[in-house]
């Protein structure tokens, strides 16, 4: 059960503590004081030590300190009469377990130690019983017409659960829910492929989608408060969910949506729909100097700024704002520097192309792709990104000086592990994805086909050019080279097609506290 020493001046008095703990199966060592305590735990490997603050000799704090040099990682739960604050503090400055007020009773040292030791393995089991009791109903959930809005609230679930089960230890849980989110991703391509037409021409109500959302969620706040629009590019709703905590310790959640990127979900087009406010060939037709074709040399996203500012004009919003976009650890920097000089204006858009430099650089370097070979590691190392960041700080700097926050991205990413068969012309974009072009050849049963390019608002260069976009995990591969692209890319993030993951993205408004 556990190894336990119990350092007490009036060790005497709780024997029957001392007994009760035995009868569970504990294995109790007693000292009488902090110094004897010390010696103790250097000598012999304690699960969890016991320790009343005022003993004669040393103190408890003292013994504290001197055993947790020693023995960094071990447990210690403080045992006290006093309730005086800077004990407390003191205490829970040197990271104890537990903190206890004299008199204890039996169930309240077991308490501590099953909180302390079965922690995780409690935790576990309770999060898959619950899973169990969920799991039919997400089934039964999946097996009806889901509308847009039911979607976001189902890919909500399945993140929420996804994290939940991350913790706990049985694998074979882990695979049915893994199961039960391949048939949810399933499901929704083929929502989108029945729906995603209708809402662009107006034949159904449209969600909330990205090239919306500034003319929808944000100009109406523009004015009232001070305002930053953070755009973390590729950031996914289950990346966003780890971020949250370390956001809330400075924000508070006011309003959470998932809400619909466009296709392709890709940079090119959904960010450039997002500042324009406009879909793809509308912002072709309008403003032909600021859009970029596949086959362009250079970024094809260098003119978000003017699109931002063409957008404000045609709402008509005047207002003092500013927009920078951040690519390496240095411009982060400076941007902070800088910020006494943005802090004033009515709004401030920045974009944050981490996490999309992430994903690029995990198929790319093999360091990356030792770091985040699954999907709990990739969460890991965007969270770990962040906490570091120039970003983190900059969230800071927005909160000290009251301003508001909108947390969002353009489209997220997916880890593709089917490859599927794609011949193409020369000239067909290299996205693993999407392909653009004409003359592809396919099956029709693995791909959304977009014949009519001015269906899907997307610009259409050549007459015979067509649109396909790969579902669920798979990912575009040329039967030349077969091996080496399956190799190369298989297992890697991608972004482009139709999954939840990528379709279904976070916007998150916040408030300073």
């Amino acid at each position: 059960m556990g190894k336990i020493l119990w350092a007490d001046d009036e060790i005497e008095l709780l024997k029957p503590h001392i007994l009760f703990l035995e009868s569970k199966g504990y294995k109790v060592d007693s000292v009488t004081n902090g110094i004897d305590a010390v010696e103790k735990a250097d000598e012999q490997r304690y699960d969890v030590i016991f320790l009343d603050e005022n003993m004669p000799g040393i103190s408890g704090l003292e013994a504290l300190s001197k055993i947790k040099e020693a023995n960094p990682l071990v447990p210690v739960v403080m045992i006290t009469k006093s309730e005086e604050e800077f004990i407390m503090e003191e205490a829970i400055g040197s990271k104890i377990a537990d903190y206890l007020i004299k008199p204890v009773n039996p169930s309240q040292i077991l308490l501590s130690l099953k909180k302390i030791l079965n922690q995780a393995q409690l935790v576990s089991q309770k999060t898959n019983v619950n899973y169990q009791q969920e799991f039919r109903q997400l089934g039964m959930q999946l097996n009806n017409r889901l509308d847009a809005n039911e979607w976001t609230e189902m890919y909500k679930k399945l993140v929420y659960w996804e994290l939940e089960l991350e913790q706990a230890e049985d694998k074979a849980m882990k695979e049915i829910f893994e199961m039960q989110k391949k048939e949810a991703n399933q499901l929704f391509c083929d929502f989108i492929e029945d729906h995603y037409l209708d809402w662009l021409n107006g034949a159904e109500e449209m969600p909330y989608m990205l090239h919306n959302m500034i003319r929808t969620r944000v100009l109406p706040k523009i004015g009232k408060e001070k305002l930053a629009v953070l755009v973390i590019d590729n950031l996914r709703y289950d990346q966003w969910k780890v971020l949250e905590p370390f956001i809330n310790k400075s924000y508070q959640k006011e309003e959470e949506y998932v809400i619909y990127s466009i296709l392709p979900t890709a940079t090119h087009y959904a960010r450039n729909a997002f500042f324009a406010g406009l879909l793809p060939s509308e912002i072709e037709k309008k403003f032909p100097q600021y859009w970029r074709y596949e086959e362009d040399e250079g970024s094809k996203n260098q003119f978000e700024k003017e699109l931002l500012e063409q957008q404000l004009k045609r709402l008509s919003k005047q207002c003092k704002w500013s927009y920078h976009k951040i690519t390496h650890l240095e411009a982060g920097k400076k941007l902070n520097e800088q910020f006494n000089q943005i802090k004033d204006n009515d709004v401030n858009f920045v974009v944050y192309n981490f996490v999309d430099m992430l994903s690029h650089a995990r198929t790319d370097m093999e360091v990356i792709r030792e770091l985040a070979n699954d999907e709990a590691a990739y969460r890991s190392l965007t969270k770990s990104w962040f906490e570091h960041s120039p970003l983190h700080d900059l969230i800071q700097k927005f909160r000290e000086a009251g301003v508001r926050l909108i947390i969002t991205t353009d489209h997220g990413t997916v880890k593709v592990t089917k490859p599927v068969k794609i011949v193409g012309e020369r000239n067909t974009n290299t996205n693993l994805r999407y392909k653009v072009g004409r003359g592809l050849s396919y099956d029709k049963k693995d791909v959304f086909v977009v014949n009519k390019p001015t269906e899907a608002f997307l610009p259409q260069i050549k007459l015979s050019n067509e649109y396909v976009f790969a579902r669920e995990a798979d990912f575009f591969v040329y039967p030349n080279n077969y091996n080496h692209f399956v190799n190369h890319y298989g297992d890697t993030f991608q972004h482009g097609g139709i999954s939840m993951e990528e379709m279904l993205i976070p916007f998150i408004e916040l408030q300073p506290k």
